[in-house]
């Protein structure tokens, strides 16, 4: 009788994924997968000397069967967020140490010198992470500048770039990379190219602007027919791929804004000598040129590398003076540009793009870059100009690379996606408007567009205006790069790319590169170009959680200078601790917190009408409501504003309770509607 065999069982593969490592204050950290299975906890122990936001590789020790957690242990580090850190020094032992400011849990990094020049311990310091090697006890670093004290506001600028994982310089060798670009116009270049530089062209950009990524020009081809021309700086031609200018433009894949400086994407080498189209010089653009008739209809498109020459630079409050005048410097040209412009925004608002304008609130800063005042920018129709004939560039780009196939296939290509509307953020919403007399259609995406257009319009000048417009862009889903082509729902394009920034977009450096393989008839298949999407569209969002983060700074830094004074302000938000309000006058954003509240009634949350709502009086507080508020703390390390509100008569105290000297009860009611313990305080 054969002896029987028995089979050893096969072993499970190891589940490896990859994410970003987000640890937590209480130092246990997760791993954001994506999948479907969640994120994967990962103790303090099984780090392998990853830092907070890498991007690592962790290998799934314990499965999430049975309602537990997944677990894992990180097996390799892919990315470091985060090269720069803000902190201080401390010597021990005749050793140097680098402590970082930070509340996630980090480990104390070792100096790879020891510092040349005397240093207080209490000074902060930038150091730049050099290396974690096997050999190495702590992380090193060495020092890269030593931060005055007194320039707090320099300082939380950089703390704010570096926690949102940007690098605030290049290194030497990009920089060298710059200096070695040429800006002699090359003969044998120019052959490849269409010569504009006879053709009327100028640029309209921010008074404060350096880099003039942008122009456009204009002629009359044949009566009643007239040439205009977008031209983008031509970046592709001097940053290409391999070179560590573009590995480092890439890591960047922005350029961020803040109030009081610009982290560029680019060297100022690029980004403001070479790839400005400066007035009075040649430069290299690739140009989107539209033969259009006084309908503003196309008649002929053309796309190509050309050779333009500035011939006048505008700022847009010279171009609106112009167009409102029609007087000056080449009127004639932007009257008609503009004119034809407002037909391109008319036609495109009737085809389904959504009428969402709101104004922007901008500090004018003093020499230190203190804010002193608050300048309100304004979308008037310079801007609009610009805007239109860019956005018809953009779609024009795209349309003609979703042209091109590849066995039978699309070319896979960096598009501008929105998508439509999510259904269980659009029913509250409509039913918040309701209240006010709008209603919607949504048999379709296109009648939904239509019925956000009819109510903009309707509620221009009202009180709800503001709330209706903020609370209607939060229902709107997020732009994206992605190869998988949607259209853009709210521009009401099918095709859209983006390809007018590229000194300070990656994105749209892509979309040159592929765009000149495709017009040279050899486009490429890029397999990571979906990956290279994913990254763009991540540090887009770090980049405006950088430029929000910096503008509550600013908020709090000048609200310091109105502690006690009172002022009217507009609901901006509600939540279960309070609502958030906005000053009229200075466009400064602050917390009434429901602790105090409860000193008049038992306010809580109606979040179908966004509103607090006291239990005994029924007195709301509401979204776009107007309230007088008293500023009662400006928190510039927590970048929190406080105030309180001011009750125009105290009738909302309940009855027979009686007001301290401060304005309040002595005692105060207990709170029918807790805040759930692990409910955080946090700002929109």
């Amino acid at each position: 009788m054969a002896k029987k065999v028995t089979k050893k069982p096969k072993s499970s593969p190891v589940q490896m994924s990859k994410g970003s490592l987000e640890i937590t204050r209480s130092g246990l950290a997760y791993v954001n997968t994506g999948e479907v299975e969640g994120d994967v906890l990962v103790r303090p122990a099984d780090y392998n000397k990853a830092f907070h936001g890498d991007l690592v590789r962790v290998k799934v020790t314990r499965d999430g069967t049975g309602g537990r957690k997944r677990e894992g242990k990180v097996e390799e580090i892919l990315h470091r967020k985060q090269t720069d850190f803000i902190g201080h020094l401390r010597q021990h032992a005749g050793r140097w140490f680098f402590l970082p400011d930070t509340d996630k849990p980090m480990p104390h990094f070792e100096m790879e010198e020891d510092p040349k020049a005397e240093i207080d311990e209490d000074s902060k310091v930038l150091v730049r992470f050099l290396r974690w090697d096997k050999s190495d006890r702590r992380p090193v670093c060495q020092l890269i500048e030593v931060l005055k004290q007194e320039d707090l506001g320099n300082i939380a600028m950089k703390d704010i770039l570096l926690e949102n994982g940007f690098a605030l310089s290049f290194s030497e060798e990009a920089l060298e990379e710059s200096e070695r670009l040429s800006d002699a116009i090359d003969a044998e270049e120019l052959k490849k190219r269409k010569d504009f530089r006879e053709i009327l062209t100028f640029t309209v950009d921010p008074a404060d602007a350096r880099d003039f990524d942008d122009a456009l020009s204009i002629r009359s081809v044949k009566r009643g027919l007239w040439e205009i021309g977008v031209h983008i700086a031509d970046v592709s031609h001097f940053v290409q791929p391999g070179t560590l200018l573009d590995e480092e433009a890439y890591e960047r894949a922005t350029s961020v804004y803040l109030p009081d400086r610009v982290n560029p994407m680019l060297p100022e080498r690029i980004s403001n000598e070479l790839c400005s189209l400066r007035p009075n010089e040649d430069k290299y653009t690739f140009s989107a040129v539209f033969e259009v008739n006084s309908k503003c209809e196309v008649k002929s498109t053309w796309i190509g590398r050309t050779l333009i020459h500035s011939d006048h630079r505008f700022s847009y409050e010279d171009a609106q003076q112009v167009i409102e005048t029609e007087e000056g410097k080449y009127a004639k040209e932007i009257v008609l540009m503009n004119k034809l412009a407002q037909i391109l925004r008319k036609n495109r608002f009737e085809k389904g793009a959504i009428n969402f304008s709101s104004t922007e609130a901008r500090f004018k800063l003093d020499e230190n870059g203190k804010p002193i005042g608050i300048v309100i920018k304004e979308n008037k129709e310079a801007n609009q100009m610009i805007e239109e004939w860019m956005l018809m560039a953009n779609k024009a780009v795209a349309e003609k690379v979703a042209a091109i196939k590849i066995k039978d296939k699309d070319l896979p290509f960096p598009y501008r996606v929105h998508d439509q509307p999510n259904e269980e953020k659009l029913e509250p919403f409509m039913a918040f408007a309701r209240k006010f007399g709008y209603k919607f259609n949504t048999s379709t995406p296109e009648n939904i567009a239509a019925s956000f257009n009819e109510m903009l319009r309707l509620a221009k000048g009202t009180p709800q205006q503001a709330v209706l417009e903020q609370l209607g862009i939060r229902t709107m889903a997020k732009a994206v790069y992605t190869t998988t082509n949607i259209g853009h729902y709210g521009l009401g394009f099918d095709h859209y790319c983006h390809f007018t920034s590229p000194i300070r977009r990656y994105p749209d450096v892509m979309v040159h590169r592929i765009l000149q393989e495709v017009i040279d008839d050899k486009p490429k298949i890029d397999k990571k170009l979906e990956e290279k999407c994913k990254h763009s569209s991540e540090r887009e969002r770090a980049a405006m959680d950088s430029e929000r983060a910096a503008n509550k700074y600013k908020q709090v830094e000048y609200m310091l200078g109105f502690i006690g004074e009172e002022f009217d302000a507009v609901i901006s938000g509600v939540s279960t601790f309070g609502f958030w309000a906005e000053t009229v006058l200075h466009k400064c954003e602050g917390l009434v917190s429901v602790k105090d509240l409860n000193y008049y009634d038992d306010y809580r949350l109606i979040q179908s009408d966004y509103a607090l709502v006291g239990y005994r009086s029924g007195h709301s507080f509401r979204m776009g409501d107007t309230v007088k508020i008293k500023v009662v703390s400006a928190n510039l390390e927590k970048r929190q504003i406080d105030f309180d509100w001011v009750s125009p008569d105290g009738n909302l105290m309940p009855q027979g309770r009686r007001k301290n000297n401060s304005g309040r009860s002595g005692k105060k009611p207990s709170n029918k509607a807790p805040i759930p313990k692990n409910q955080k305080r946090s700002r929109k």
